[in-house]
């Protein structure tokens, strides 16, 4: 077994013992399985929600784009960052105290009961989509790392087998506790991987020296473009408000003041990543520039001491872990809260529950391997799949802050006008008149609710747990 491998098996084994740890907590009820018992700690909500936001796309996906745009790329990690400091300083304490679990929960609360079935439709495309992408990248990561022992097939079904493995075991908490070692492992791996593969090319004037003339490397906007840089925030930060996995973190806090903490202090623990991953990118494309970006990562990480190759290795894989978990676990809670035990078997023992969300759990991560075999350009995939949170986000905010403008169906208006602008826009080039559909989006959902408001004459309803208290 090379040394490369031997770190990542141990990876693994300590990832299991942790969740075999979570697992006692988790046994507690269904509560502490799906939300942690509401008892996470500042940094535990710092760690979760750091974890979640580097992934695939914010590593591997990041580097790759650096390969041929240059440092630009490191901009989408901290538009994720974005994403997360406004949602604390914003939302986290309105959501924390609302103490519901689900998006779509919250919609029956104020809206009707079809706002619920369509939100619930929307967000649970929105996680089996960004749950696809994480196999996808921890399948490449391994395929590519470790050729000799992973197609990318074995290393997708390899990480589905740990990271559905992890979520059915302990839940919430196998995420939040393992996440400890996960952002660690990627801080660790990436800082010190990246710090060595520039010195072993000289320097950052010697990589400039290697790299074609006049292109965007060490630009901090030209290479992706300002608008670029500008479509991913207005994507991220219009997503972090109302994704599932992430305002399941929010709810998990054990208060207001402990999830607005979390999510600014993991905010600050995004953006490095994002631009010393370009900066590998960048050293990679000067070190092997006639090759694939995707092959070109590898080779320079492989030319490392054994031991440090295996360290990157793990940390870039943990990053994959740290976020497919969430992602699972807000795709069985959505399918348990809002399906299952809303509208087929409301009076479900709190035991009988908890295994349903187990069962969910393992039956969607087994979708979403299969969904991910026919999956390609992460970062672009993600970004367009993300942006059907665009609906959700405005509901919300005026649902939080302007309650006067809101009707019984604007809910479900609003998110099916989403919805339908998401499928013409994959399937009807002539509608493509923005450069990215989140602006188209954001038009059409935000003219959708006003007209709503204006044709609507039902108020919402006022539920016992107001925004107000």
């Amino acid at each position: 077994m090379s040394i490369e491998l031997a770190i990542v098996v141990l990876y693994i084994l300590v990832l299991f013992a942790i969740s075999t740890y979570a697992r006692k907590l988790a046994s507690k009820g269904s509560q502490h399985y799906i939300l942690a018992g509401r008892n996470l700690t500042t940094p535990l909500v710092a760690v979760s929600i750091a974890g979640l936001a580097i992934g695939g796309a914010s590593t591997i996906g990041v580097s790759e784009s650096a390969y041929k745009v240059g440092l630009s790329a490191g901009w989408y990690n901290a538009a994720w960052a974005a994403g997360a400091v406004l949602l604390g300083l914003l939302l986290a304490k309105k959501y924390r105290d609302l103490n519901f679990t689900t998006i779509p929960e919250l919609f029956e609360r104020y809206y009707d009961t079809k706002g619920r079935v369509i939100c619930v439709i929307g967000q649970i495309i929105i996680q089996l989509a960004t749950t696809s992408l994480q196999y996808v990248a921890g399948g490449a990561i391994l395929a590519s790392l470790l050729p000799d022992v992973f197609t990318i097939k074995a290393g997708m079904i390899t990480s589905a087998v740990v990271f559905i493995g992890m979520t059915v075991l302990g839940g919430f908490w196998s995420g939040s506790l393992a996440n400890i070692l996960n952002v660690t492992l990627i801080y660790l791996g990436v800082t010190v991987g990246t710090v060595l593969i520039v010195l072993k090319q000289g320097g950052i004037a010697a990589i400039s020296s290697n790299l074609p003339a006049n292109g965007p490397w060490f630009e901090p906007f030209k290479g992706v473009g300002l608008m670029g840089v500008i479509s991913w925030f207005v994507v991220m930060t219009t997503m972090a408000q109302t994704h599932q996995a992430v305002v399941q973190i929010v709810c998990a806090g054990k208060d207001s003041q402990t999830s607005r903490n979390g999510f600014l202090w993991g905010a600050v623990l995004m953006i490095p990543i994002g631009f010393l991953c370009a900066l590998m990118g960048i050293a990679a494309r000067a070190a092997h520039p006639d090759i694939s970006p995707t092959m070109a990562l590898p080779q320079i990480i492989m030319s490392l001491n054994p031991y440090i190759a295996g360290l990157v290795l793990a940390s870039l894989w943990a990053a994959d872990v740290s976020t497919a978990t969430g992602l699972l676990m807000g795709s069985g809670t959505l399918f348990a809260q809002d399906i299952w035990k809303r509208f087929i078997q409301p009076d479900i023992s709190d035991a009988a529950y908890t295994r349903l969300t187990r069962i969910t759990v393992l039956l969607l991560g087994l979708l979403t391997l299969w969904g991910a075999m026919s999956i390609s350009g992460v970062i672009q995939t993600l970004l367009i799949a993300l942006s059907l949170t665009t609906a959700y986000t405005i509901v919300i905010v005026c649902t939080l802050f302007f309650p006067g403008l809101c009707r019984k169906n604007s809910a479900f208006y609003t998110t099916l006008a989403g919805i339908i602008v998401l499928i013409l826009w994959q399937l009807v080039p002539a509608v493509r008149i923005f450069s990215h559909v989140i602006y188209l989006e954001w038009l059409v959902c935000v003219g959708t609710f006003l007209l709503v408001s204006f044709l609507d004459a039902q108020p919402i309803k006022t539920p016992a747990t107001d925004l107000a208290r």
